[in-house]
């Protein structure tokens, strides 16, 4: 009977906390999310699973503990192997002809990074956190999940947890956030602004770009390297046609070893301890602020080039500069056709700010790291 009690004491069920049932309940709403609306499946699935397993009283599942998970995020995060290798797998997957075809368009994907520095002033300054938790949950505004961890886990990793939900909802929020701000603040006559074509892009630019691009943003902010120089070398796996094997193997199975490996151990840093407090809502809060503030930062720009521009562009595209890629591109390319019954269609040029977006996050944490770090 003793033995009976022993084992009754020590089983989870025994040791269940009301802070472990509210994160069973965040995480079964997170995969619900995943499985019956397909709000970035590949990563609330991994991120909403490893939660369950870390919120299991006495199994040593979190990625704070000594368990399996705690292995992968210690040497896997906080060594910061697997974001930059998510990177490669973008550049691997990301096509910069658009951009190139329209460079105006960088600083649109530069303009939309305001977010991120509205909401870290905000944290800052109005709400009490530490300059470096604030620019890591300042961040979410470049709608960038791996640029977000990166970042997080260096200058605020207890923040990880719901700083990466935070990112990764409002990545897959972004057709339910943007199209109310893209109304509000343009015109009828603006989204029917139809844009010609691009300029044709050389082969040679194609391949030159990620190598310039990547020295360049390097040299200027070394810190950011481990992203931007990732997502370049993947760029040039793609552009340069003689590495189709390494092309396809970081735009496919490695990408999703890596988002499997990512998102288990994000999501297991999500423990009632560390999740469940009045912090986590701040966050959630700011998160949806630097994201507003993005999307509004890419389409005012927009608006104003427009006053010196002799050839107009849609102020629309500006919303794309946040690097939810393509996801945002698309959004902005229905929210315009939709708006204008089929005539305008922008979808290339909103791809261009969409990758310059991409970059522009990088350069944003690395600013960040070589700040505070």
């Amino acid at each position: 009977m003793d033995t009976l009690v022993d084992l009754v004491q020590q089983s989870g069920l025994a040791n269940l906390r009301l802070g472990n049932a509210v994160m069973f309940v965040v995480a079964g709403v997170l995969i619900y999310l995943a499985v019956r609306k397909q709000y970035e499946p590949l990563l609330l699935i991994p991120i909403g699973f490893g939660a369950l397993l870390a919120n299991l009283p006495l199994a040593d599942m979190g990625s704070y503990g000594e368990g399996i998970i705690a292995l992968i995020y210690e040497s896997g995060i906080r060594t910061e192997l697997l974001p930059p290798l998510i990177f490669l797998g973008i550049g691997a997957l990301t096509d910069f002809r658009p951009l190139l075809g329209r460079p105006l368009t960088f600083l649109l994907g530069a303009a939309a990074q305001l977010g991120i520095f509205a909401a870290a002033l905000i944290a800052a300054f109005l709400l009490g956190f530490t300059p470096k938790e604030a620019a890591s949950i300042g961040i979410i505004g470049g709608a960038d999940g791996p640029t977000s961890i990166f970042l997080a886990s260096q200058l605020a990793p207890h923040l990880l947890g719901p700083i990466a939900v935070a990112a990764y909802s409002y990545m897959s929020l972004v057709p339910i956030i943007q199209p109310p701000i893209l109304r509000l603040l343009t015109t009828r006559a603006e989204r029917a602004i139809d844009m010609p074509q691009a300029i044709p892009v050389s082969r040679t630019a194609v391949v030159l770009f990620p190598i310039v691009t990547g020295l360049l943003a390097s040299l200027a902010v070394p810190t950011s390297a481990p992203l931007v120089g990732m997502l370049m070398f993947g760029n040039l796996l793609r552009e340069s046609g003689v590495t189709e094997r390494l092309r396809k193997t970081a735009g496919g199975a490695l990408i999703d070893i890596v988002t499997i490996f990512l998102g288990l151990a994000v999501g297991a840093t999500m423990d009632a301890e560390h999740f469940v407090n009045y912090r986590t809502l701040l966050i959630l809060v700011l998160g949806a602020v630097a994201f507003a503030f993005s999307t509004a930062g890419g389409i005012v720009f927009a608006k104003g080039l427009n006053l010196v521009l002799r050839h107009k562009i849609n102020p629309c595209i500006g919303a794309a500069g946040v690097s939810a890629v393509p996801m945002s591109a698309r959004v902005v390319q229905r929210f315009v056709s939709e708006e204008t019954d089929g005539r305008v269609n922008p979808l290339m040029p909103a791809m261009g700010p969409n990758v310059a977006g991409v970059i522009g996050s990088a350069v944003a944490a690395g600013v960040f790291l070589a700040l505070l770090q």
